[in-house]
Formats: C-alpha cells, sequence, structure tokens
C-alpha cells in the first residue's frame, strides 16, 4: 500500500505506539496515509480503538514475518 509519512515504534510499549502516530498525522494533511509498525502485541487493539475514536480510517493491519505490526492510518 502507498503511504505518505512512516512511524516506527518497534520496541515501544503502549501507549508510545499511539502517541507516536498522533503525532504523525497531526503533521499530515486529510486524506493522507500513515505507516505504523509496531512490535507491541496490544497496539493491535489499540490502533482499532484510536481509529473510532478519532474518525481517523484503519484502512490495513497486519503481522509481519519479524513480529512486528503493521497498520495503514488515513488522516481524517
Amino acid at each position: 500500500m502507498n503511504f505518505d509519512k512512516e512511524v516506527d515504534a518497534r520496541g515501544l510499549n503502549c501507549p508510545l505506539p499511539i502517541l507516536r502516530a498522533k503525532k504523525g498525522l497531526a503533521e499530515m494533511q486529510a486524506g493522507q496515509v500513515l505507516r505504523i509498525v509496531a512490535t507491541d502485541p496490544g497496539s493491535v487493539k489499540d490502533f482499532a480503538a484510536f481509529a473510532r475514536q478519532t474518525g481517523n480510517e484503519l484502512l490495513e493491519q497486519h503481522e509481519l514475518p519479524d513480529k512486528a505490526y503493521e497498520f495503514f492510518l488515513r488522516r481524517k
């Protein structure tokens, strides 16, 4: 998937991946896509809740082979 900005949150635990994503989204224009890579297993639920609460769209999420998780958020 194409994206406009990337946040690497590997090795960070809750709530830091969400806070990094929030900061990244704040620097973007409406409609742009942010890719986040995190290793915290709790981030799967966290990003789903974050998208619902903020109105940003969670386009995709995947588990990567290296035990990381990849998320794509579209800024509202």
